[in-house]
């Protein structure tokens, strides 16, 4: 079961304008990830409704413990993009104690609140947020339509 930021039952979105995975607080890194989506122009883009980022119910469960273990449960988390990485593009995941900026996607899942600033959703558009624990990696994984490749190590991407 996913929750989708198209705001379905028991979700709540608003605008508002960055994004591995850090802790605002102290500065110190979480984790880092990957992502993409090709621009629509004109007629389109006011035609169909952006996508948003899909969150699991896995996702939101380990947001929530790694809020808690933070100290902050009312903490924000932002998904986004940077430049960077040997392929162009790496995911960021971060927690934000502040309030989202003016052009910010603004998301609520089961009390987690998800930030997504503008030009990271033209990346993350259709995305799916999870949550994965296997012997080789534990942690958020995005699962992007729009990823065209990956680099070796799995830390930048490129877009088709």
């Amino acid at each position: 079961m996913q929750a989708t930021s198209q705001q379905p039952a028991g979700t709540t979105e608003r605008a508002s304008s960055s994004a591995g995975e850090t802790d605002t607080a102290s500065g110190s890194p979480v984790s880092t990830v990957q992502s993409t989506e090709a621009e629509v122009t004109g007629e389109a883009r006011a035609a169909r409704p952006r996508p948003g980022v899909h969150v699991t119910s896995a996702a939101v469960q380990y947001a929530k413990q790694r809020l808690a273990q933070r100290g902050t449960p009312n903490a924000a988390v932002r998904l986004g993009i940077r430049g960077g990485g040997c392929s162009g593009l790496n995911y960021v995941i971060e927690f934000s104690d502040d309030p989202p900026r003016d052009r910010d996607l603004v998301s609520e899942f089961d009390g987690v609140t998800f930030y997504v600033d503008k030009k990271s959703l033209i990346y993350l558009g259709g995305s799916t947020l999870d949550y994965v624990k296997s012997l080789m990696f534990q942690g958020f994984k995005f699962l992007n339509p729009q990823e065209a490749s990956k680099c070796g190590c799995g830390h930048s991407f490129t877009v088709k």
